[in-house]
């Protein structure tokens, strides 16, 4: 191959690696700042699930919402108080027989009020039956807005160490890997020019002085 169709390809893979480079830290950057501002939050309001703006994501585990939601789903949730809330609204809440920290998202039937307390009345659409316990106001988390679908399994992935390692470090060692295999090939061909035009002044003044001497006769 020419030195010319060297240079050639060398660009394009350059061009590729800085591309995919730009992506990856297009796509990465923005998750790393959210996580890190949901993992702060999550300290500081332990009793709150942490939202960013008002909106938070939630990983859906069942199908109990099929098919408006499914198992797997990625949902963007946003945060509200209970007196907005309508019937047929999908909410976001702490299970009220559960440990406290597991949540549901079902749909509401009924808004009823007991003692003041706003309760909601709620069923998942997959169920057959409604849901055991009303939800108290003070256990709603937020109001269901859109679903990514299949993002909550990526999510889940990304999060165990195979994710970590895959999404994670891998790109990171290909990139510092490719730019230190960019560098010493750089400086290779930097050398090689170098040695060139080295080779060619030499033979230059090789050719001067034979002319010089030449003359001197």
């Amino acid at each position: 191959m020419s030195t010319e169709g060297k240079k050639k390809n060398n660009n394009m893979g350059h061009k590729f690696f800085t591309v995919l480079g730009t992506i990856l830290c297009i796509i990465l950057i923005p998750i790393l700042i959210i996580n890190v501002t949901l993992i702060i939050k999550s300290f500081t309001n332990k009793d709150e699930v942490p939202s960013l703006g008002g909106k938070f994501p939630l990983i859906v585990l069942t199908d109990s919402m099929r098919e408006e939601i499914k198992g797997g789903d990625l949902i963007i949730c946003d945060v509200i108080d209970a007196e907005d809330v309508k019937v047929n609204d999908i909410i976001s809440f702490f299970d009220p027989a559960g440990n406290g920290t597991s949540i549901v998202t079902h749909r509401v039937l009924e808004i009823v009020e007991e003692d003041g307390t706003i309760m909601f009345r709620t069923k998942g659409d997959n169920n057959n039956t409604e849901d055991k316990h009303l939800v108290p106001a003070g256990k709603l988390v937020g109001i269901y807005r859109m679903r990514i679908a299949g993002a909550g399994n990526i999510a889940m992935f990304m999060q165990s160490t195979a994710g970590l390692i895959v999404c994670v470090v891998v790109p990171i060692i290909l990139l510092v890997g490719y730019d230190m295999l960019r560098r010493r090939k750089y400086e290779a061909s930097k050398k090689q020019d170098t040695d060139v035009l080295l080779a060619e002044l030499e033979e230059l003044r090789a050719m001067k002085a034979k002319q010089d001497e030449q003359n001197n006769q």
